[in-house]
């Protein structure tokens, strides 16, 4: 081969990304070598060269490098994708003991520890934590109306696309998060983290105001308008004002008379989801809510609060007419009635008045034949709490009231 062809190839242009470079030259000169000993030296030399040119043609390597970094590209999706299923968090925030499988969700993350806010809403001074404007785009929404998500089941909509995937368990019924504690399951995660707070009786978010605090940020600040005084939500058919929408929602069934909310053990219907949990521990016995300063123990996180006050001696509720206090507001308004001579709830059956809602309850049980509180040691059941606890002394054989002159004792 001539030394001329030789300088020709050696000059030849080599992209070192593809490694082509010097064994692709011996290649060529060998193949040129070959040929000329077999007597086709000058045509094959020419097609040789030509196919060196295809080979080393600029445009083609770039082709060539853009397929590559498609591979490479494609590698480094599925590793990451495959860290959902490892359980694989390689960025570790060096501020707290969080990691993350993605290091952009590990940026977002610090701006917690920083308090750095980039993204401003034009409307108000809110401004959000996030590494793009996505966050501040879903927050508009919440000015605008924007609900661009549809529920292919029913009328919903909603502005995050995170709402429509969790809304759908609605008409499934899928409650796929599963309380260890108890035998409770949520169709949400946030849910059960929030439900999970009820064992560890974990209440970090404290009010600036008074001694309460709360397991949820949500719940501190519905609390804070108890403070405010602020009651933005007004309900149409009456003058009713509450400080939260739901407040609203729920007191707005009273109007319609609606009470979907059905007692599988007695005859009883409640306008409210919550009325009827409360109202089925009367027949099961549960009282979830222990005082902690003795033995007793409540069906209603109201009532504890109210009997706490037994120990603290508070007295909050200040009659206007005499020196008199009360630990409920509910005896303040008894007491008041009782001095003013005033009953105004009305027996329907028969010409009885009553001071008190409670009281005029437990007389229309004498007319309904109602007893809804149940022993739990035979098929006895009584009208009254009161009637029930002095029934279970029989069972018990508790004779607490005990006789001054001589050594015996009664159960009532």
């Amino acid at each position: 081969m001539s030394e001329s062809s030789e300088n020709e190839i050696d000059n030849t242009p080599v992209n070192g990304n593809l490694n082509v470079g010097v064994q692709l030259k011996k290649e060529i000169v060998k193949e040129l070598e070959v040929c000329e000993e077999s007597a086709l030296s000058q045509d094959v030399e020419v097609m040789v060269k030509e196919e060196v040119e295809e080979k080393e043609d600029p445009i083609r390597i770039k082709e060539d490098i853009k397929v590559h970094e498609k591979h490479l590209t494609f590698i480094e999706n599925l590793q990451t994708h495959l860290r959902v299923h490892t359980g694989e968090n390689p960025y570790q925030c060096s501020e707290c003991d969080k990691s993350f499988f993605l290091i952009n969700h590990l940026i977002t993350h610090l701006r917690v520890h920083s308090e750095e806010k980039p993204y401003q809403c034009s409307q108000r001074d809110d401004s959000f934590m996030g590494d793009n404007p996505y966050h501040l785009k879903t927050h508009m929404r919440i000015h605008n109306g924007e609900k661009p998500y549809h529920c292919n089941q029913c009328d919903k909509s909603f502005s995050r696309n995170t709402h429509l995937k969790t809304h759908p368990r609605i008409h499934t019924g899928e409650k796929p998060y599963q309380c260890i504690q108890c035998d409770k399951s949520f169709s949400q995660k946030n849910h059960l983290t929030t439900h999970l707070k009820i064992h560890t009786r974990e209440k970090p978010y404290q009010c600036s105001q008074c001694d309460e605090s709360f397991s949820t940020n949500k719940h501190l600040k519905n609390h804070l308008m108890v403070h405010m005084g602020e009651k933005p939500y007004q309900c149409s058919q009456c003058n009713k004002c509450f400080s939260l929408k739901q407040n609203l929602l729920t007191h707005m069934i009273t109007h319609t008379g609606k009470k979907p909310y059905q007692c599988s053990k007695c005859d009883k219907s409640f306008s409210q989801d919550n009325h009827l949990k409360t109202h089925l521990r009367i027949h099961t016995g549960e009282k979830p809510y222990q005082c902690s300063q003795c033995e007793k123990s409540f069906t209603q996180t109201s009532h504890l609060k109210t009997h706490l006050r037994i120990h603290t001696g508070e007295k909050s509720y200040q009659t206007s007419q005499s020196d008199e206090s009360f630990s409920m507001n509910n005896y303040l308004k008894s007491h008041m009635m009782v001095n003013m001579g005033e009953k105004p709830y009305q027996c329907n059956q028969c010409d009885k008045t009553f001071s008190h809602n409670v009281l005029f309850k437990i007389h229309m049980r004498i007319h309904t034949g109602e007893k809804p509180y149940q022993c739990s040691q035979c098929d006895k059941s009584f009208s009254r709490n009161s009637h029930l606890k002095t029934h279970l002394r029989i069972h018990t054989g508790e004779k607490p009231y005990q006789c001054s002159q001589c050594d015996k004792s009664f159960s009532q």
